[in-house]
């Protein structure tokens, strides 16, 4: 192969660079004429990249320090952002933009021959000389002059006001920090936690986070105030619409087995503040539903001795008529947390079995209200002349049903400690799958039997299942029940503050959060501080706060915690690997493919991935096609496609897709009952936010995903995820507004402490200089020979990553 360098005859030496002597402008038309087809694309924070007729080589470089210049001669091809073709008549264009290196490879489009060259913005990287305020152009002694730009034209007012405008650069580098995903370790095994739960102990940590809380708690107030007998049907769909994302998260588990469930998932996929509003958010909800809990805990508590602690409170320290404040203190409940807190710095070993002692008391008075529940069943009070077994109607279900959420926020836990996991690509998906099992089963099961037992309408919403006992003639019943029911109740206190401060450590270990919440002690391998002013603060909440009111708060956090995660679960399948990830072993190269016959004449590319270099063949149907990229075969129906980056259609995709569920859900819940649709428009509007959704999910289809790993990973992607995004979203639009209110309060809340803290001490800022490349790129023109030669356009101070020091400039294969 002969070698013709992308840069001009006569270029300096090794030992020149950065010195090159300004060119004319005549030859620099000279020498573009000379070459069959160039193309060039320089973009801030990467290297001037020049396709070729024949052959290209894209390769990789540290980035220079700020102020060095890069020996690039001045002209309007060396503008950032420029796009340059010329090609020849009968010269063959590019096959397309490059997609595996960091920025596109000459023409951007096939057959375009016109030529788009502008001038190099103000304080851009690699521009020589001080910024000017005008456009420059090249004179014939190769001098820059600077016409006045249209600011200047326009007099100094305009300029004061243009000083006080952000550039559309600045604002295209805010929203890329808003957007940057966290950089995840190469060895994701390594943590300062203790992995020490089994299979086992996770299970029995889900089983405690969702048995207890919904089933002591919700049960009674779901049949008696939303949906009757029919609540078995409210868990139904929660479990099912649960099940959809507890796969998400078991892939996620798997896959990252870093603490932080949501908050973490997110923000490997999505973006940092995406991730931070989903950690913002499940921090509230693990606080009110640990008080609530603990307060439910104090009255069940109460309820066995005849209520004589509530009485002696409200006697000796009064009551309070204050709104948002609980009837009078509860010190009971706060008294608990805090015993929980305590336990639970001591460590997830320590945890771990406490948690399994109230579990296996838990189970046992599980069974014994389902066996003693079915002997005194009695099928009439799902009659008609209670009620029968729907009396809200499908809209009481699915109400109840968004309230039902509250109760499977235990898998959640598990994914939550996953770094403390022995095991977590295999005990974590497993566990996942067993607690919410068994946990849907005996929600169904109860409810059944407590609404057999006694009319749905006359349940007591605070102790259900003891009080219906007690109304059978079973009064010991109740009592054995009240007992199993703080047991089961412990188990939610101890699986909140588990997860609590684990997530907290999260974003704290990334900057988002107060440093302080990031230490772990050193003997217990636990957040301890996290893990005390947490406690505090619940016990806090449990102690004056009323918190009725604040229940289906719950249910729109974890909601909205699954949307995301299954919309994560869509971008990550459909997102190229890092390129620095190992692909094979160490070591070995990919040999390219022999050419024979007419097919030597075919484009090829080299392409530089760290110390790696491929062979790409052009051939659409027999290339490796990477994540992101268009099916081969759709590419001949869909050929507009392949003129994007790899996952950038999907993620607009998945953008359309949410914004097609939102509408179509809103017309659904709202259609009728608020905006009073005729059925015309209501038709019609249900059918095209139908279809966008639809061709959302047809576009994402279409497109490579990557290859399975040896990790768990969900079936039937993208179809899964959607099917998530679109329930989750209808029932997070079936809550009240009172509850949209305090949610949009405590965001606002959140977005303060991000843009004051978070994103000035996110630890991806310190990342960034570092991750800033240039992208080198190489012109290698066939001649026959099977050894090529390759020289850099731009020559670096330092040899570029994966290449030996080009003294002789140049690097052989």
């Amino acid at each position: 192969m002969a070698v013709v360098p992308a840069t001009r005859p006569g270029a300096p030496e090794h030992g020149d660079r950065g010195r090159f002597p300004p060119r004319t402008a005549a030859e620099e038309q000279s020498r573009v004429s000379a070459l069959p087809f160039i193309g060039c694309v320089r973009r801030p924070g990467f290297g001037l990249t020049a396709p070729s007729s024949a052959a290209s080589f894209t390769g990789s470089a540290p980035a220079h320090p700020a102020g060095v210049t890069r020996g690039r001669p001045p002209g309007p091809c060396r503008a950032p952002g420029s796009r340059c073709h010329r090609p020849l008549p009968g010269a063959r264009p590019s096959a397309g933009p490059d997609r595996a290196g960091p920025a596109r490879l000459g023409s951007a489009r096939r057959g375009s021959a016109r030529s788009r060259c502008g001038p190099e913005p103000r304080g851009a990287p690699g521009a020589q000389g001080p910024p000017a305020a005008g456009t420059g152009q090249v004179s014939e002694q190769g001098v820059a002059a600077v016409e006045p730009s249209s600011c200047q034209r326009a007099g100094p007012g305009a300029c004061r006001m243009a000083r006080w405008l952000p550039r559309s650069t600045d604002l295209t580098r805010f929203c890329q920090k808003l957007n940057r995903v966290k950089t995840l370790e190469d060895d994701m095994m390594e943590t300062s936690f203790n992995r020490c739960l089994s299979t086992i102990d996770l299970t029995l940590l889900g089983i405690g986070g969702m048995v207890g809380s919904g089933l002591y708690v919700l049960t009674g107030t779901v049949a008696k105030e939303m949906a009757g007998p029919a609540v078995i049907v409210s868990f139904i769909i929660a479990g099912f619409a649960s099940l959809l994302a507890a796969l998400c998260y078991a892939e996620f588990g798997a896959r990252v087995p870093k603490t932080g469930s949501a908050y973490m998932f997110t923000y490997v996929s999505v973006g940092e503040i995406w991730a931070f509003l989903i950690g913002w958010n499940v921090l509230l909800e693990y606080m009110i539903g640990g008080a609530a809990v603990a307060r439910a805990w104090s009255g069940y508590l109460d309820s066995i001795f005849n209520h004589k602690i509530k009485n002696f409170t409200e006697t000796h320290i009064g009551t309070w008529q204050v709104p948002f404040l609980a009837h009078y203190p509860d010190f009971l409940a706060a008294t608990i947390l805090l015993v929980a807190t305590a336990f639970i710095s001591f460590g997830a070993k320590v945890s771990s079995w406490l948690n399994h002692v109230f579990s296996a008391v838990s189970i046992g008075v599980i069974l014994f209200i389902l066996i003693m529940g079915f002997v005194l069943a009695q099928p009439k009070n799902w009659g008609a002349q209670e009620g029968g077994f729907a009396p809200y109607g499908l809209s009481g279900i699915m109400a109840g049903t968004a309230t039902c959420f509250y109760a499977f926020v235990g898998f959640d836990v598990i994914a939550a400690s996953s770094e403390e996991a022995r095991n977590p690509q295999k005990a974590v998906p497993r566990a996942i799958a067993f607690s919410l099992g068994l946990a849907t089963g005996a929600y169904i099961l109860v409810s059944m039997v407590l609404t057999l037992m006694v009319p749905w309408h006359t349940l007591d919403p605070d102790s259900a299942l003891a009080d219906a006992f007690y109304r059978r003639g079973y009064s010991w019943a109740g009592f054995l029940v009240a007992a199993g029911s703080i047991c089961a109740m412990n188990t939610v206190l101890l699986s909140n503050l588990f997860s609590l401060p684990r997530i907290v450590y999260a974003m704290a270990e990334d900057g988002l959060f107060f440093q302080v919440f990031s230490r772990v002690h050193p003997r217990t391998q636990v957040p301890v501080i996290g893990i005390v002013v947490f406690g505090l603060l619940m016990a806090l909440l449990a102690l004056v706060f009323d918190l009725e009111a604040l229940v289906q708060f719950l249910s729109i956090g974890t909601l909205l915690a699954y949307t995301f995660v299954a919309a994560s679960i869509i971008v990550l399948r459909f997102q190229q690997q890092k390129a620095g990830a190992p692909t094979q072993p160490a070591g070995s190269r990919p040999s390219p493919e022999p050419c024979e016959g007419p097919a030597a004449s075919e484009l090829k590319e080299y392409e530089s991935f760290s110390d790696k270099l491929q062979l790409v063949d052009r051939d659409k149907g027999k290339e490796h096609r990477e994540p992101g990229q268009l099916k081969a075969a759709f590419e001949p129906y869909l050929e507009f496609l392949s003129d994007f980056y790899p996952g950038e259609v999907v993620t607009v995709a998945v953008v359309t897709l949410m914004v097609s569920a939102i509408c179509l859900c809103s017309i659904l819940v709202f259609g009728n009952t608020h905006l009073h649709l005729p059925t015309w428009s209501y038709s019609l509007l249900l059918v095209l936010f139908s279809l966008g959704f639809l061709l959302s999910l047809l576009l994402i289809w279409v497109h490579e995903q990557q290859r399975s790993t040896q990790t768990f990973q969900i079936p039937l992607v993208p179809l899964s995820p959607a099917l998530s995004i679109v329930l989750n979203i209808y029932l997070m639009l079936k809550l009240s507004y009172v509850t949209w209110l305090r949610f949009t309060v405590w965001l606002i809340l959140g977005l303060l402490v991000y843009f004051g803290y978070g994103i000035w001490h996110s630890k991806e800022n310190l990342r960034e200089p570092q991750l800033q490349r240039v992208s080198a790129h190489y012109v290698v023109f066939p001649s026959g020979s099977l050894e090529e030669t390759v020289q850099a356009v731009q020559p670096s101070p330092q040899p570029a990553a994966g290449l030996p020091d080009t003294d002789t400039d140049e690097a052989k294969r």
